[in-house]
């Protein structure tokens, strides 16, 4: 008989809950529970960007959530791209009630590499163009460097949905929103990991093969500098992959949930 599990589904950066709406009904179709939420100030969170000021703000509605959970239930993480933050501070403080962690085109740190290392090696390796037409905040003036980032248009269109169906980012145009920078010390403390807790999770990584904003070769760097227990390939994937794949994810998701659980 499969085994079922308790999906918790955490977004990306300037998406929210509402990116998942494919593959929620595909994991509870098969008998699965799914948990999608909106972390502080995305989606429709009522915070504003200005009101998260560290990263520990932005994952508390997670934090909360995983508080809540009876003391023997177990789920299942999962991560996208930013989110991978999310949920490793969730297996940091809560390891006892995570079966696995899956980080789907996600950053994914480890008690020996520290987010602060992948966030510098990313912007080494950001295209010369960078960000495009993405809007910068700036909340604390414009003598100031920027705290918050909202996607273009031309910058998901070419970096994040290139391959997704032109439905999904016409919807992601009108949903995304500002997020913080986070470059603050709390926030470093706040996603710091250790081998006695985030270090017993097992950890899943599935690596996107046509992402172009977390290259293939920049989440084989991360998979080889931080290796999980099990690394899966969606070789047609872009960074979206829970709108470009979904049946391909969902199909990875079934069989995470009945080795691990």
């Amino acid at each position: 008989m499969e085994k079922k599990g308790h999906f918790v589904l955490i977004h990306g950066a300037s998406h929210g809950a509402w990116c998942w709406y494919k593959v929620i009904p595909q994991l509870k179709s098969v008998g699965h529970k799914v948990t999608a939420m909106d972390m502080a100030g995305a989606g429709i969170h009522p915070k504003q960007v200005h009101e998260v000021q560290s990263i520990s703000v932005y994952f508390e509605p997670l934090m909360n959530f995983m508080a809540s959970l009876q003391p023997e239930e177990k789920v299942i993480l999962v991560g996208h791209s930013m989110g991978g933050y999310c949920i490793s501070a969730a297996m940091e403080r809560y390891p006892e009630k995570v079966a696995v962690a899956v980080f789907a085109a996600a950053y994914m740190a480890s008690p020996t590499l520290p987010f602060v290392t992948i966030s510098q090696q990313f912007k080494e390796k950001m295209d010369s163009d960078k960000a495009m037409d993405t809007q910068f905040g700036f909340h604390n003036g414009l003598d100031k460097p920027p705290t918050s980032a909202c996607l273009g248009p031309n910058f998901m269109a070419s970096k994040f949905y290139q391959l997704s169906p032109p439905e999904d980012l016409t919807l992601a145009l009108t949903l995304v929103r500002h997020v913080g920078f986070f470059n603050d010390e709390e926030s470093i403390k706040a996603v710091a990991l250790t081998k006695e807790k985030y270090g017993t999770v097992p950890r899943v990584y599935i690596v996107c093969g046509k992402d172009n904003i977390l290259k293939q070769d920049f989440q084989r760097w991360i998979v080889e500098s931080s290796p999980p227990n099990e690394v899966k390939l969606i070789p047609d994937s872009d960074h979206m992959i829970m709108f470009s794949k979904p049946k391909e994810l969902c199909s990875c998701l079934e069989e995470i949930a009945e080795k691990y659980t």
